[in-house]
């Protein structure tokens, strides 16, 4: 549905509950202003409802976790609430854990005629990129890490030591251990592929264990790759014994009109770490891997090297089954596509100097904005997203400058609210270089 809103933006509610949560939290975390943010109350399908009745369209999916809708797997997470909430993931298992696991494999490793994948279930995306990485050291006893420029694996101390969104890294680089080895991420074709291939055969490989790469970068601006790009990381880490680690937390589960990403080029990672949209809302990731590379942990005897206390919850895996059961229908990729086709088409139909590039795929779509002297345009793009917001359209921005408009709406995304956001897009661009000028 459309937005519909009664009061201004944000409404009364939301303010004073900005002013109240500014008192008790951590002030890095939440970002506060007049005009930002709105208090979410409820959510369904591709609408949320802030604490003012604001029914607002979210282009966010919630940061990609609800492409299936908002609220689409409540009706598993309360039948599961109702007989068992909380279980002992790696003690006491529920046969829940069994069929995710089983699930997972036939949909990544055994899908791609590689054998039995193995799984490492956990709770966020950065702690399945620590699993990844840990994988990799006990399977080749090498610490090495390499990564590429401004890509985004998460914000814990494990995954940061892969990360190369330097923002994120610099305040904790003291405490961080030297093992990583950036890499420039492709975007202009053969030419980098060639210029990605020198880097590689530049490294000593004797203390490399892991490279750990998004297929499509998302944090960094929706940025695709050429065609090859997996292809030749998978050729250099075979022959080098290095592990290739796909991040598919943002782009897996049909985001880009695949089942996954690496699907694109049919390159098969030795482990791929998924998340958000795996179960629509409760918070669950995993890590799975060839059989042959996960074997190299050590088998349990009672204590496991690396677990959670909510491994395996059954309400989370209650709902990754039935999110999981969706996803593997190919007829929901076909629809992304299709979805994400025609959104992309009207917004490269925009026709305003600010807009450098259009570019994404599927349903993972990003609007670069820059100026006339060819700076990324940030500050426009953070005067857009209020502006949006205060037309009922709830909008990020992403890019190492914040200046790329970010779409990962989700999937049941229709014609009429293509047509009304695009038209949205283009007024509050006009007017927020308006307002940039008037300052």
């Amino acid at each position: 549905m459309l937005p519909k809103l009664s009061t201004h933006i944000p409404g009364p509610r939301s303010l004073e509950l900005s002013e109240k949560l500014k008192q008790y939290e951590c002030h890095n975390v939440t970002y506060t202003a007049d005009d930002w943010p709105v208090f979410w109350q409820r959510a369904e399908g591709i609408n949320v409802w802030d604490a003012d009745g604001n029914r607002f369209l979210d282009l966010t999916s919630a940061f990609g976790v609800a492409g299936l809708g908002h609220g689409w797997s409540a009706a598993a997470m309360r039948e599961q609430s109702q007989e068992l909430l909380h279980g002992m993931g790696d003690v006491h298992p529920t046969a829940l854990k069994v069929d995710v696991c089983q699930r997972l494999s036939a949909m990544t490793f055994e899908r791609w005629g590689a054998g039995i994948g193995k799984t490492i279930l956990s709770s966020s995306g950065s702690e399945a990129v620590e699993s990844a990485l840990k994988t990799a050291l006990i399977s080749t006893g090498k610490e090495g890490i390499i990564s590429f420029e401004n890509s985004y694996h998460g914000l814990g101390y494990g995954a940061l030591l892969g990360s190369g969104m330097d923002k994120f890294r610099q305040p904790f680089e003291h405490q961080l251990a030297p093992l990583r080895h950036v890499l420039s991420f492709p975007t202009a074709g053969v030419a980098d592929l060639g210029a990605l291939v020198l880097q590689l055969n530049k490294l000593d490989v004797s203390k490399i264990g892991a490279l750990i790469v998004e297929p499509i970068q998302g944090r960094a601006g929706k940025l695709v790759p050429p065609d090859g790009f997996l292809g030749i990381l998978r050729s250099w880490c075979d022959v080098s014994g290095v592990i290739l680690i796909f991040d598919e937390i943002y782009t897996g589960f049909n985001r880009t009109g695949k089942l996954f990403a690496c699907d694109w080029e049919e390159v098969v990672p030795d482990i791929i770490c998924v998340g958000k949209a795996m179960s629509g809302g409760y918070p669950i990731s995993a890590c799975v891997g060839k059989a042959a590379v996960m074997d190299a942990w050590p088998e349990s005897t009672g204590e496991a090297l690396h677990t959670s206390t909510f491994l395996g919850n059954p309400v989370g895996c209650a709902m990754a089954l039935a999110a999981l059961k969706v996803h593997k229908n190919e007829e929901l990729s076909a629809r992304v596509m299709a979805t994400g086709a025609k959104l992309r088409r009207e917004l490269e139909q925009l026709d305003h100097p600010m807009i450098y590039e259009v570019r994404g795929r599927g349903l993972m779509i990003g609007v670069e904005l820059r100026h006339s002297d060819g700076s990324p345009a940030g500050d426009l793009a953070g005067v857009v997203l209020a502006d949006m917001l205060r037309r009922g359209i709830l909008m990020l921005a992403d890019g190492v400058a914040g200046n790329v408009l970010a779409f990962t709406p989700p999937f049941s995304l229709s014609d009429e609210e293509i047509e009304f956001i695009v038209h949205q897009v283009r007024n509050a661009i006009s007017s927020s270089v308006y307002q940039l000028a008037e300052k």
